[in-house]
């Protein structure tokens, strides 16, 4: 009688993001990356229901019919802090509503991983809001790994944060000098800082996750080395800092989106298709990105005074009833009267923009952007300059890193703030978007060199492709 084929148990890691798509695309690519390389792994992601959303049920089974390698799960609803907390402080608000999960994710990690005996526990991966379940992770016996989803620099300025705070440092003011914070090449001035660094209930809620950072096994980037060499090499000198796995870049090269419009979509590449190549300036702000009238006017305004070709999305500010910015049903009503006739041989405006697309296209020659990481990767892949607007969370300090570290981006602004009330003029736009088609030699020589440098990156023998390398050993338990 044969003896019983016994099956190594595969090892299972959790991942945990914070609630919304825009932390769920990148992580899930990434998840993606993981099973390819290394078939071992059983991946299991555990969503949270917004605050004052609807329930995440619907959701998960949408997910799990759509990608059958992972098991989604949704965790029970907390009841949110108030909502004025929200208008105080967001990133703290959105802490405290996390870290209220931390039973739920450990009872879900019990009843739903551990009582698997096909699995073993090896780890868990966590969103960069979401280090209250390192000790969950603990109390489990498995380590644990930040996944951080923004670039090394920035992390870099997190981690000063608590020696600073040590040392004295009270919260940021606009006003202050310019600091030397030492994962960035230049000196950063207090105008670039994300906004949550001027609040004491932003500055303490990052300087306690950057804490719990360090308790980490490790923290993995959506970045390249060569990308950001300073402050990777910054990283990988400093002391208490757990190892740093540069993964990047990571790319969704479908562009999948919730809301995607598929007559919309043709559209818009039917349009670029007749457009000369690298003609055409591409605006586009994010998933939460929007201006209100005054502001939309100038920019309209400033496309047509510069005569360059354009494909602008357009979105309306959130109102009373959703966080979300909204679709726009007429244009006319919030552009200059005749612009959109004057304008109907050169430029295409639309609501929602297939981004991921549109960069990749030959047409493409500029992307004037509110500097999201994710952005900044899909720009930098497809070798497509950047014109910078930042609007919120870290993406000013993105900004000022694109144009004065790596010098491969245009500065538009580098310090607007999507609630600080400046409108930005109509000669401002037509000078920047002129002067990145017509001009910008030096940038996108830049642009196109680093674009070939990370898609090498990622090659066998390349510095992502060994690091992701060396990071699957470790979650797997082979390397120490």
């Amino acid at each position: 009688m044969a003896p019983a084929q016994t099956t190594t148990p595969k090892n299972a890691l959790v991942f945990v993001p914070a609630p919304g798509i825009g932390h769920l695309v990148s992580v899930m690519e990434f998840a993606k990356r993981l099973l390819e390389r290394d078939d071992s792994f059983s991946i299991t992601m555990l969503l949270m229901s917004p605050p004052f959303a609807h329930d995440v049920t619907t959701y998960v089974e949408k997910l799990n019919a759509a990608h059958p390698e992972f098991q989604f799960l949704g965790l029970p609803s907390v009841t949110p802090p108030p909502l004025e907390d929200v208008l105080a402080c967001p990133e703290h608000f959105v802490s405290v509503f996390i870290a209220d999960h931390k039973n739920h994710v450990k009872d879900m990690i019990v009843n739903h991983v551990l009582s698997n005996k096909s699995v073993k526990l090896a780890g868990l991966v966590l969103d960069l809001f979401c280090t209250a379940f390192v000790d969950v992770a603990k109390d489990l016996g498995v380590p644990s790994y930040i996944f951080f989803a923004s670039g090394a620099a920035f992390l870099g300025s997190m981690l000063y944060l608590p020696d600073r705070f040590d040392k004295g440092g009270v919260t940021y003011k606009p006003t202050d000098p310019d600091s030397i914070i030492p994962s960035y090449i230049n000196p950063v001035p207090s105008r670039v800082l994300p906004s949550l660094l001027f609040h004491d209930g932003g500055y303490s809620t990052f300087v306690s996750h950057a804490r719990k950072f360090k308790e980490a096994k490790g923290i993995i980037v959506n970045t390249f080395a060569e990308l950001e060499s300073h402050a990777v090499n910054y990283l990988n000198g400093e002391a208490g800092v757990p190892h740093v796995y540069t993964v990047g870049p990571v790319v969704d090269h479908k562009g999948n989106s919730p809301v995607a419009d598929g007559n919309q979509r043709e559209e818009i590449m039917n349009w670029l298709d007749a457009q000369p190549q690298k003609s055409v300036v591409f605006l586009c702000f994010g998933s939460q990105g929007s201006f209100g009238v005054p502001q939309l006017k100038e920019i309209a305004l400033g496309l047509e005074q510069s005569g360059q070709r354009f494909l602008w999305s357009i979105r309306r500010p959130p109102s009373q009833e959703s966080l979300n910015p909204g679709e726009v049903n007429d244009f006319s009503e919030l552009l200059p009267e005749g612009f959109l006739g004057r304008t109907k041989n050169v430029g295409f405006i639309c609501g929602w923009a297939p981004q991921v697309e549109v960069l990749a296209h030959k047409a493409t020659g500029a992307f004037v952007s509110h500097c999201g990481w994710n952005s900044i990767l899909e720009s930098t892949w497809y070798g497509v300059p950047v014109v910078t607007w930042p609007l919120y969370g870290e993406q000013q300090i993105n900004a000022f890193q694109l144009v004065k570290d790596a010098g491969v981006a245009i500065e538009m602004k580098m310090d607007y703030r999507k609630d600080g009330g400046e409108v930005v003029k109509a000669d401002q736009v037509a000078k920047a978007v002129k002067d990145v088609i017509e001009g910008a030699s030096d940038v996108k020589s830049k642009v196109k060199a680093m674009s070939e440098t990370g898609r090498k990156a990622l090659l066998e023998g390349g510095s992502s492709y060994v690091a992701f390398e060396t990071l699957v050993g470790v979650l797997s338990g082979n390397k120490a």
